[in-house]
C-alpha cells in the first residue's frame, strides 16, 4: 500500500471519527443537556449517518474509495446548504417554511386537543437554544460541512490512479 493511499485510509477514519462524534454530540445536547432540536437541526444529522454509512462500507468493501471521496463532498456540500437554510432562517433572512412545522391547527374547538397541539408543537427554526462560544450549531456545521466537502472534493480530484 502506498503513503497516498495510507493518508487516504486515515481521511476516511477521520471523517468517521468526526461523524460519529457529531452525531452523538447532537445527542447529548438533546437528551442530556435538555435543548430539543428543531426539525432542520434533526435533518442535519442525516448527511453525517449517511456518512457513517458510507465509510464503513468503503472501509468494509476496500473498493470504490476515491468515487467515496466524491460521494462524501457531495453529501457535506448539501450539508452545508441546509446548514447555511437554517442558519438564514436563526437571522431572519429567511422565513421559516413548513419544514420547520410551527404550523397549529386554530380551528380546534375542544381545549384539550389545543394543548395537546401545543405540547407537541414543534421547536421554532429560528430560535437557537444552544450555541458554543455565541455561535449557534447550525453556523459551526455550515462551516465545517463546506470544510469537509472541499477537503474530500480537492481529494477526489487528486487521487492516485493504481
Amino acid at each position: 500500500m502506498t503513503m497516498r493511499l495510507l493518508k487516504h485510509k486515515t481521511l476516511l477514519n477521520l471523517i468517521l471519527i468526526f461523524s460519529v462524534f457529531s452525531i452523538l454530540f447532537a445527542l447529548y445536547v438533546e437528551y442530556f443537556l435538555g435543548h430539543k432540536p428543531c426539525n432542520l437541526c434533526l435533518l442535519q444529522r442525516f448527511p453525517y449517518i449517511i456518512t457513517v454509512i458510507l465509510i464503513v462500507l468503503v472501509l468494509t468493501f476496500k473498493n470504490l474509495e476515491r468515487l467515496s471521496f466524491l460521494f462524501l463532498s457531495l453529501i457535506f456540500f448539501a450539508g452545508s446548504l441546509l446548514a447555511l437554510y437554517h442558519v438564514g432562517i436563526e437571522q431572519g433572512l429567511i422565513s421559516e417554511s413548513f419544514v420547520c412545522g410551527n404550523n397549529i391547527d386554530t380551528s380546534i374547538i375542544d381545549k384539550s386537543e389545543i394543548l395537546k397541539q401545543l405540547k407537541n408543537k414543534a421547536i421554532s427554526c429560528k430560535d437557537v437554544t444552544f450555541a458554543i462560544f455565541g455561535v449557534s450549531l447550525a453556523t459551526i456545521n455550515t462551516f465545517l460541512s463546506a470544510l469537509l466537502a472541499t477537503i474530500t472534493l480537492i481529494v477526489f480530484i487528486k487521487y492516485e490512479k493504481k
